[in-house]
């Protein structure tokens, strides 16, 4: 679930950049399709968080 949540962070990243329009065309091909997660990607931010505190949780002995 680790990964999750890191692959959700990096996103999350990327999706602010491509908000930003610091990527160019490909921000912009990127935005087309996710728009919502372009115009707020602390929602990505979130579900990256909430895939971190599961893994925490699953993984107490």
């Amino acid at each position: 679930m680790y990964y999750v949540a890191a692959v959700l962070t990096v996103l999350a990243g990327l999706f602010y950049a491509a908000g930003n329009s610091e990527l160019g065309s490909w921000g912009r091909d990127m935005c087309q399709y996710g728009s919502t997660f372009c115009d707020n990607p602390f929602y990505v931010l979130v579900g990256a968080i909430l895939a971190a505190v599961w893994g925490r949780f699953v993984s107490i002995r």
